[in-house]
């Protein structure tokens, strides 16, 4: 703007801000002014569509020629009732299938495993084998639908399941399409659901790279998942940075087994997390697009397709609330634009409900209608790029590029990504930043509706769709022990016996996965054939300290004064396992209660994942814990958290406290209540709160509000 513009706008807002500074700081300590203009976006030149460095987006008309593939993330329960939900979804409009694997197959477990009880069928659908592979896509021809499948630690089984499927529907290998996440490194920073250490799991990565750019051309043989980190609490910058590093550690890894860049590289995409900042989502997918094509010129690639960043978007999950939850379908629709905006190439949006349970049919359509009426009606998909040219926008942008690729130097730093997971940097950034966020909601610094502000006084129940875990799991070890029944169990053994003396070679892993899925060896012992040869990896969760703790309200000082009066009492400080059990990895919530329990004065006992019941309570015991918190998120609280206090009842120790916190259904409380858990605390809960409650059962009388702790 001319410079006699510019001081009278200046006069203007100074007399309107009454002297505020009205600019403000993101997570991503980016400080945006409260007006842009031209020399904001001076110097910047973002391209056009389909061309260098793809900033706009990576094909010339983008939904002008084509709108983006509608993808609803679905699976649960069995495969014949997940078969039946994509039946119903892709007669309504979806366009493509996302499957959802149960917690047990993640982790490389056949149902029957008695570590997985409480996990069969639960957050997703059960697969143990190629019979019920091809349950979960009868009548679906797999010649025709694309098909993209959330796998990372099981990724072998799982995948040739899918190619003997397909074959056995009468469908070539090279006819498949569609994605599989193979995403390994992101699963170490913060998802968890590995199973061999990183070394052997990156070759398993570039194995499936290789066998797919030979065998299964027009399949996507990786989806480089950003979205997990944003789950975990990164910001826009860590999400950009640690996920593009992600992408050049499999590229290098690919190249390293023989590959010609070149030759695979067209076939890698992206996912990305979508939250509630929409300028700030839109510019993130923007950055990624220009800062893929600078690195894999910078990793050799000569073909423009190879330096095309494709990606795949979903509506963030922590976003949704347990509160008020039919905001959710606005925060919901707000991402999905932001999404759209952005340039994705196909979108899933969650259901109104899933901060409770899964989505059930009637919240499903509300989600894939979404995105029906932003295709046909909003009129998003007649102009590439919409936002381009806009000075706020391409400033962002560039401010998120640049920081990006700072971050991404300090990993190169330190040897890669592979290296930068084994240190821990990324878990331990991404942890910092979910804490900073979380006292800030807890405060009402960053305001949530319907969760810190403008609360409803009385909740009304929703309808949730109940899956029966005992009744699924019954199911399939049936189904399994009729497999093992009926096979040829020396052509069995003869396959899983060649997949170890692979793994201990160097023969591809895929190839002989495919072989052993044929004669019809299962996932679980598929993944014990590779265990043999690799072992099985863990990790100590080590809960950040000093971030959360950085509050300094009124309600927090009266926790940490009760947490004095209890230690006073104790005569030590009072003491707290954080437990999580089965096989969920998620460890957002866990994390954040030691980081905000550490903070306030307790003494955190932070469990190992993957607990069985009796393994937590037997910790609990041994450690002298005066509570046990455990962490639910994936809907098996109704089996897991029971059985952990029986068995401290069993062992003489029921005196122990058990609260439990996360994803619960308020009609599961009074089940709970009933078998002896003493606090529950949903998503949304102030961290304070939690405290004075835990406090309470401690034995400290909280004194009226605002007056001293004694």
């Amino acid at each position: 703007m001319s410079n006699e513009r510019q001081d009278a706008w200046k006069t203007l807002a100074a007399k309107e801000s009454r002297g505020q500074d009205l600019s403000r700081t993101t997570p991503e300590g980016i400080t945006l002014k409260t007006v842009y203009g031209p020399e904001d976006a001076a110097g910047i030149d973002p391209g056009y569509p389909g061309v260098a460095p793809y900033t706009r987006g990576p094909y010339a008309t983008m939904y002008a020629g084509r709108p983006w593939t509608i993808r609803q993330y679905a699976g649960f329960s069995t495969a014949e009732e997940s078969n039946a939900f994509y039946r119903r979804n892709l007669a309504a409009g979806q366009k493509g299938l996302s499957v959802a694997f149960d917690l047990a197959t993640h982790r490389g477990y056949d149902s029957d495993h008695p570590r997985v009880t409480g996990d069969v069928g639960k957050a997703g659908v059960a697969i143990d084998s190629v019979e019920d592979m091809k349950l979960l896509f009868d009548g679906i021809p797999l010649g025709e639908m694309s098909v993209s499948m959330t796998m990372n630690g099981a990724v072998l089984p799982v995948l040739a399941f899918f190619i003997v499927a397909g074959e056995e529907q009468g469908v070539d290998r090279a006819a498949l399409t569609g994605t599989i996440q193979n995403d390994i490194l992101k699963e170490f920073a913060v998802r968890n659901t590995y199973i061999y250490p990183p070394e052997p799991s990156m070759r398993i990565v570039s194995d499936i790279i290789a066998f797919t750019s030979r065998a299964m051309p027009k399949f996507n043989s990786i989806s480089i998942s950003g979205y997990h980190m944003h789950e975990a609490g990164a910001t826009a910058v860590q999400e950009l940075a640690f996920t593009l590093a992600d992408g050049m550690e499999y590229v290098r890894a690919a190249v390293a087994n023989g590959l010609d860049v070149d030759a695979f590289a067209p076939r890698l995409s992206f996912f990305w997390g979508i939250g509630m900042n929409l300028f700030m989502e839109v510019a993130k997918m923007r950055a990624a697009r220009t800062l893929w094509g600078r690195i894999m010129t910078d990793l050799g690639a000569k073909s423009e397709k190879s330096k095309l960043l494709r990606t795949h978007c979903q509506t963030s999950g922590v976003s949704l609330t347990e509160q008020d939850p039919y905001n959710n379908i606005v925060r919901t629709t707000i991402e999905a634009l932001a999404a759209v905006l952005g340039g994705t190439q196909s979108l899933h949006t969650n259901s109104f409900d899933e901060a409770i349970a899964l989505p059930t049919d009637f919240s499903a359509r509300i989600a894939r209608n979404t995105q029906l009426i932003l295709a046909e009606e909003s009129g998003v998909t007649a102009v590439a790029d919409p936002l381009g040219g806009s000075w706020y926008v391409e400033a962002l942008t560039r401010e998120l590029e640049d920081k990006a690729w700072a971050l991404i130097e300090e990993v190169e730093g330190l040897g890669g990504m592979t290296k930068a997971v084994q240190s821990g940097l990324p878990k331990r950034r991404i942890e910092e930043a979910a804490a900073g966020r979380q006292a800030k909601v807890d405060t009402g610094e960053t305001v949530i509706v319907g969760v810190n502000r403008y609360r409803l006084s009385e909740e009304a129940e929703l309808d949730i769709l109940e899956v029966d875990n005992a009744k699924v799991r019954a199911g399939q070890i049936e189904r399994l022990a009729t497999l093992r029944a009926t096979r040829d169990e020396g052509r069995v053994q003869a396959a899983l016996e060649a997949l170890e003396t692979g793994a201990r070679g160097g023969a591809n892993l895929l190839e002989l996965s495919v072989e052993a899925a044929r004669v019809r060896a299962t996932l679980g012992e598929i993944s014990d054939a590779l265990e043999r040869a690799f072992g099985r990896y863990a990790t100590k969760p080590e809960p950040v300290s000093g971030i959360y703790g950085q509050r300094a309200d009124q309600r927090w000082e009266e926790a940490k004064q009760g947490t004095v009066t209890v230690t006073q009492r104790l005569g030590r400080k009072p003491r707290m396992l954080v437990a999580k059990m089965g096989q969920d990895g998620h460890d957002r919530g866990a994390n954040l209660v030691s980081s905000a329990f550490g903070d306030l004065g307790f003494e955190i006992v932070p469990g190992p994942l993957f607990q069985t019941p009796r393994e937590a309570a037997e910790l609990a015991i041994e450690s002298q814990v005066d509570v046990v918190g455990a962490s639910s998120l994936a809907a098996g609280h109704k089996t897991l958290i029971p059985e952990l206090i029986g068995h401290l009842r069993d062992m003489g120790r029921a005196d122990i406290k058990v609260i439990a916190g996360g994803v619960i259904p308020a009609q599961d409380y009074a089940e709970l209540r009933a078998a002896g858990v003493q606090a529950i605390f949903g998503p949304g809960t102030n961290l304070a709160d939690a405290a004075d409650e835990v406090l309470r059962l401690l034995g400290h009388n909280k004194p009226p509000l605002g007056e001293a702790a004694e």
